[in-house]
């Protein structure tokens, strides 16, 4: 009796669109009504239609009905480990066989990286499956486990390379002296013809190339002949034609020379063997490059604790990191690393956070102030309760960011990707082309002429240098920004970056320290000091701005009782208001005041110097009656000077974009040397001064990092976001420095040229390797000059123009700042 048949594992689909009752049954009804569905339960509350089924069903089949039915699925990111890509054509084609699968919005593929980024609602196996149709292997990324697989699996290529590299050299070496040996050194040749002879010296050389071809460069005739019959040929299909070529040519001429025309039986076995064995080494360097161009990756991960020290049934307990959930108190010894992210609530200590913030100095913690996973405790012991555990936590996110910017695809990436889709079907065309010609009109023996020529154009073709130019670089730049406490959130910031022409500050909290003090309450007559800063602090304490804190901080001091507050409200751009103690209060900048039909001109003097001096004039009105005029400083960052000289250095302009008082912002560009200020804007009035800066100065970097920056940052050509800052800002950014300190914007911009220059030098190199080598190969300088290339040299050249770009990419990791005052 046969078992019956397992049904398929159940779906999920998140839902976009649902409104009721009556959209969730036509929900359920279109999806009942897809083949194979036996059962759809979808819950309007979380969004999600749970299914189960009853057969195999495509998953675009069950998005279509969905649509279909009027409401959408949202798309996905899928991001894959792929292996067996060799060059930059295979990364075409990965591409081509994710896009032809339903569902799938984008795809991007970055070589260097071996990672495939998919967006859209196609399900991971049929991504899977794809690839795998294309003569490629993948596997869904989880988080840091995949980056400690792909670690692994890249030592094990180049453990497997090197082991391949030796033993070809070892079986290569007597055929390059055997051959080689009696064509440019008269005795050996003597000695070769007088003792073994010219046939035993051939048959020794058909047992070792074929020994070299079978076992250590089998690899490329397991992936070139496939690939090339899909007539998707790529790089080991250029090695293995050109070297089977020649090697099947000597077998012609050893074993049954007179099917060959008098005067071309000469035997390549040598070059077959050697192009082999050189092609390995290239390999090999490059597998041990590549490892090295995701070591930021590496370092970020390793700064994850494996362990943590957790209260639990009465005492501590080592558990897996993995197993901490948020609530949990840990506690934290001396030297220890933290291992999630929390909130100190026993101990005091100092906690480095230079690997996190690029900040040198220790930060003094203790109960209430927050602490990072991976950053490491130096003196004290903590406890802390942890608020964020996993993918949740600071040092996660951090490499989900780096790990974004490294698969990016730059926008001078586009031409490199269609040229190197054709330029392998290109290189064997011309391959054939050119012994065709050669075989055609070329001098005797044209046969042998047009063999090696040929087979020197197959051998000295790189598609690898073209496709590892534009993503070594990314991924070593990126790496070191991160480094330097710089992420790039997207990687198009690197190139957009390099451009900007116009760097716009938002000012508090980003030019200054964003912790203001009240300086100054001068009072309209008949107002006593103590009542009108209670009121007024009183409705403060209900807002998170700086400024209230410290209005609320100065009451505090002073040992004020602050009044019962009903019915805050906040007016964007203007101020709050509110009732205290039963009296009507409102504080804001004189806008509001003029909004509310109070004449601040009693105040007019007071305010023209308080703003002369940099501070921050608000006013209160109390009862209906304009009450007093408030005076706040914020001090200026110690980096923000620096940082703006830097910036002039470089030769671009600055302006300041601020919320804040005209005479406040002036006086504070006055004090900075900040070229252009645009004042008392609201959000949205931030966003016009962004595009009036773009239109008059060219590309714009926008560094914010408050919610009221968020617009500005989307508008800008890049957003540079305060690390200290808000959550909101942070994911309207591009680039996110994650220190307060501003001299990461001048190392983000001179980073950008310094990668973009490094992309430019790869591209150069890559391209005009191949312009300009192929034409020799093919014989071009044979009629002036008499020169042809060796296929031998052809290998050689073609296994170091990878290392070379490989090599000028990794110069970045030690890259650093050439302006001092701009280091943070």
């Amino acid at each position: 009796m046969n078992a019956p048949l397992k049904a398929p594992p159940p779906l999920n689909l998140q839902i976009e669109g649902m409104h009721c009752a009556s959209c969730v049954g036509r929900v359920e009804r279109a999806l009942r009504g897809v083949p194979g569905v036996a059962e759809a339960s979808v819950n309007l509350a979380t969004e999600q239609a749970q299914i189960r089924l009853a057969a195999p069903v495509d998953r675009a089949a069950l998005v279509e009905a969905i649509q279909g039915a009027g409401f959408d699925v949202p798309r996905a990111v899928v991001v894959l480990s792929v292996s067996g890509m060799t060059c930059a054509s295979c990364v075409a084609r990965v591409e081509r066989a994710l896009q032809a699968v339903p569902g799938v919005a984008e795809a991007s593929v970055n070589y260097a990286a071996e990672r495939a980024t998919v967006t859209g609602s196609a399900a991971p196996e049929a991504l899977i499956a794809a690839i795998a149709d294309a003569g490629y292997e993948a596997q869904e990324r989880h988080a840091t486990a995949t980056e400690d697989s792909l670690a692994d699996r890249r030592d094990a290529e180049a453990t497997a390379l090197r082991r391949d590299l030796i033993v070809a050299g070892a079986l290569t070496l007597p055929v390059f002296a055997l051959e080689m040996g009696s064509h440019m050194i008269p005795p050996v040749h003597h000695l070769i013809m007088n003792t073994i002879g010219m046939q035993t010296s051939w048959l020794i050389q058909f047992v070792l190339t074929t020994l070299v071809m079978a076992f250590p460069g089998i690899r490329f005739y397991t992936l070139g002949f496939p690939a090339l019959a899909r007539c998707a040929p790529d790089m080991n299909s250029l090695v293995a034609v050109g070297t089977m070529a020649a090697f099947l040519y000597s077998l012609v001429a050893t074993f049954a020379p007179a099917l060959l025309p008098e005067g071309t039986v000469n035997v390549y076995y040598e070059p077959a063997a050697v192009i082999v064995t050189l092609i390995l080494l290239g390999r090999y360097l490059e597998a041990r490059a590549k490892g090295r161009t995701s070591q930021a990756i590496q370092r970020l991960i390793g700064l994850q604790a494996k362990t943590a020290r957790v209260r639990r049934e009465g005492g501590v307990q080592d558990v897996a990191v993995d197993a901490v959930s948020a609530g949990d108190v840990i506690e934290l010894r001396p030297g220890e690393r933290v291992p999630v992210d929390g909130a100190v609530i026993e101990g005091e200590s100092h906690l480095d956070e230079s690997m996190i913030t690029g900040e040198p100095l220790p930060v003094a913690k203790r109960q209430g102030d927050t602490v990072t996973g991976g950053t490491v405790n130096r003196t004290g012991a903590l406890a802390f309760r942890a608020t964020a555990v996993g993918a949740d936590t600071m040092l996660a996110q951090i490499i989900r960011m780096v790990e974004q910017a490294q698969g990016a695809k730059l926008p001078i990436q586009a031409l490199v990707d269609r040229v190197t889709l054709w330029f392998v079907p290109a290189v064997i065309a011309i391959a054939i082309a050119t012994f065709a010609v050669w075989f055609a009109f070329g001098p005797q023996p044209a046969l042998t002429f047009g063999l090696v020529n040929a087979v020197a154009v197959l051998i000295i073709a790189c598609p690898c240098a073209m496709g590892l130019a534009t993503p070594t670089s990314i991924m070593v730049g990126t790496g070191r920004g991160a480094e330097m406490g710089v992420l790039f959130r997207k990687g198009e910031a690197l190139q957009l970056l390099k451009e900007a022409r116009v760097v716009a500050f938002d000012k508090t909290g980003t030019l200054t320290e964003g912790a203001p003090r009240l300086t100054d309450l001068d009072l309209a007559p008949g107002f006593e000091r103590g009542a009108v800063l209670a009121r007024v602090a009183a409705v403060e304490a209900k807002s998170e701005h700086p400024i209230a804190q410290a209005i609320v901080q100065a009451a505090e001091a002073e040992g004020l009782t602050l009044p019962d507050v009903t019915g805050f409200d906040s007016v964007t751009g203007f101020g709050v208001a509110a009732q205290a103690g039963g009296v009507s209060v409102q504080i804001g900048a004189d806008r509001y005041m003029a909004r509310l039909g109070h004449d601040i001109g009693a105040f007019a003097e007071t305010a023209a110097r308080l703003a002369d001096e940099g501070k921050t004039p608000l006013y209160a009105a109390v009862d209906g009656r304009l009450a007093a005029i408030l005076a706040l400083a914020d001090a200026i960052k110690d980096t923000t000077p620096g940082a703006i000289r830097a910036l002039h250095a470089m030769g671009l302009k600055t302006a300041m974009v601020t919320g804040d008082n005209a005479r406040t912002a002036r006086a504070i560009a006055r004090e900075l040397g900040i070229d252009e200020v645009v004042a008392e804007v609201l959000p949205e009035g931030k966003v016009d001064a962004v595009r009036d800066l773009k239109a008059a100065h060219g590309r714009l970097a926008f560094v914010g990092d408050g919610i009221n920056d968020a617009p500005a940052l989307a508008e800008a050509d890049v957003g540079i976001a305060i690390g200290t800052g808000t959550d909101v800002a942070i994911e309207a950014a591009d680039v996110v420095l994650m220190s307060g300190a501003l001299g990461g914007v001048p190392n983000a911009i001179a980073l950008s040229k310094a990668t973009i220059r490094n992309i430019r030098q790869n591209l150069f190199w890559a391209f005009a390797y191949n312009t300009a080598l192929i034409p020799v190969a093919a014989g071009v300088l044979w009629p002036a000059f008499g020169i042809l290339l060796s296929p031998i040299f052809a290998a050689g050249a073609m296994a170091l123009s990878s290392v070379f770009v490989l090599g000028n990419a990794l110069r970045l990791r030690g890259w650093t700042p050439a302006t001092v005052e701009a280091r943070a």
